[in-house]
């Protein structure tokens, strides 16, 4: 069995559901420290006529000891209509623009108090829509028992230990610096980093704007279009 584990991204962009689609176990991982300014709250999308702009979530409790399971959505703010009005200038360009906002709208149609259970879903629909049928966990609510981890790489190594026939561990290459092979080896799990390769697609604007949320992605591009994207990738 292969499997990954990420960080919840808020609609994240293309190589994270490649990882998804080519595991067979796909895990969120939440106990950790939150960091501003990443991926978990926000993301980018395409701006009016050239370049890119974020879409976020307020959250009430950002502080540094807040771990990513904890965040609560400020709910206060109008973040919803917010998102919704900034992606209005696709109308306009984008030949999959109904199908997505009506996936957008579904999502946003539940109320949700912490941040977790926002990107879940949307991770979730996100995959239904492009006919992707994965498990995908939370951490925080599969109730394991670890080792404790000495070393950034030994969290999804004491993970993958715990669970059923995990044969191969799945990472993206920018974590490639810090796991150490020897480790995965002695657990007789195969360790590999998937490459994807983020061809342009016409966004019709002068030049491509790439790693934008998957909003971009499934506003220019069929499911299968996208599934042909997501099956372009390399493994190290």
């Amino acid at each position: 069995m292969k499997a990954a584990i990420m960080q919840p991204y808020f609609f994240p962009y293309i190589g994270y559901f490649s990882l998804i689609k080519h595991t067979d176990i796909f895990i969120l991982f939440d106990p950790v420290q939150f960091i501003r300014h990443g991926w978990i709250e926000r993301n980018r999308i395409l701006k009016q006529n050239s370049g890119w702009l974020y879409i976020q979530v307020p959250i009430i409790n950002k502080g540094r000891d807040v771990i990513i399971q904890d965040l609560i959505i400020d709910n206060s703010q109008e973040w919803k209509n917010k998102i919704v009005a900034q992606l209005q200038p696709y109308k306009k360009i984008a030949p999959h623009y109904y199908k997505v906002m009506k996936l957008i709208d579904e999502i946003f149609d539940k109320d949700y108090q912490y941040l977790i259970d926002l990107n879940y879903e949307t991770i979730k629909r996100i995959c239904s829509y492009l006919n992707i049928d994965r498990e995908i966990f939370i951490f925080s609510k599969m109730n394991l028992k670890i080792e404790v981890a000495n070393a950034p790489d030994e969290w999804a190594l004491n993970i993958c230990k715990v669970l059923d026939n995990v044969t191969e561990y799945w990472n993206p290459p920018g974590g490639e610096s810090f796991f150490d092979k020897s480790k995965y080896d002695a657990a007789n799990i195969k360790l590999n980093f998937q490459s994807v390769a983020i061809n342009p697609y016409d966004q019709k604007l002068k030049s491509f704007e790439a790693g934008l949320s998957i909003i971009d992605v499934i506003m220019f591009n069929s499911p299968e279009e996208v599934n042909e994207m997501l099956d372009n990738y390399q493994l190290k």
